[in-house]
This record gives C-alpha cells, sequence and structure tokens, in this order.
C-alpha cells in the first residue's frame, strides 16, 4: 500500500511564492540567467512534492522522496514510533510528522497523511512496535 507524504501550506506556499515572484522580476528585467537558474532550482525542488511516498509492501516499508532519498526497513526491526513536529530535513513535506526509529540506532522522520491508519498498517505487521503520541489537549 502507497501512502503518499501529507503536504503541509506552511511549507509550500513559501517556496511558491518565492520562485513564483523571482520568475516574475526575472522576466520581467529580462535576466534570463537569472531565470534559468530559478527554473532548474524549481526543477529540483517539485519532484520531491510529486514523489514523497511510503510504500508497505509485505515486511519492507520504502520511504522515498525525490529522486535522492530511496531507502527500505524491515518493518520487523522498528522499535518504536514517536509523533514529533521536528524541523529537521526529512523525506516529510509537512510539520506533522513521525520518527520512525528501527535496528539499533536508525529513524527516519515521515508525514503520512493519515498516521493511525499508517501506524496501525505497520502494527498489523509487527505488533511489537511501541508508539508514543503526543497527549492532545481538549479545550472546554
Amino acid at each position: 500500500m502507497v501512502y503518499k507524504s501529507r503536504i503541509s501550506p506552511v511549507l509550500i506556499i513559501p517556496i511558491i511564492i518565492i520562485i513564483g515572484g523571482l520568475s516574475v522580476v526575472y522576466i520581467v528585467d529580462r535576466i534570463w540567467a537569472g531565470l534559468a537558474i530559478n527554473l532548474l532550482v524549481a526543477g529540483f525542488i517539485a519532484p520531491m512534492f510529486l514523489m514523497t511516498h511510503y510504500t508497505i509492501t509485505g515486511n519492507n516499508l520504502n520511504v522515498r522522496c525525490g529522486f535522492f532519498y530511496n531507502t527500505d526497513i524491515d518493518i520487523s526491526a522498528i522499535r518504536s514510533i514517536v509523533e514529533t513536529n521536528s524541523v529537521l530535513s526529512a523525506p516529510a513535506l509537512s510539520l506533522d510528522r513521525i520518527e520512525i526509529f528501527y535496528n539499533k540506532y536508525d529513524s527516519v522522520v515521515i508525514s503520512p497523511p493519515h498516521k493511525m491508519d499508517f501506524i496501525a498498517h505497520l502494527k498489523s505487521i509487527n505488533n511489537n512496535i511501541e508508539v508514543k503520541l503526543k497527549e492532545k489537549k481538549i479545550s472546554k
């Protein structure tokens, strides 16, 4: 099953404004070299937004982000899953993230759109996964 990454407007809107705004300025001022560099940057960033997903096949979790990040994780090696809002670079397009700890020292931060369904799918394969979610404050 393929889970696409959740995409947060907080991450994508500033990128669109900056790249789009600079492109307009470069076109108006006829700065073709600047426009070319801007388009190269957009070409580097776009695949991350189009090709970030997490695929569960059998006992394997594949985490892919664009052309540059592609790793396989044995689901039986997953020790724990922790909810996080870390802003560190990760194959996650949202700040609503989970960190998966596997093997002895490895971890990856991802942002599936339906975290609880994703976690339940992993736990159906490896029931020994410890899950630590943040407490939700309920306003009265």
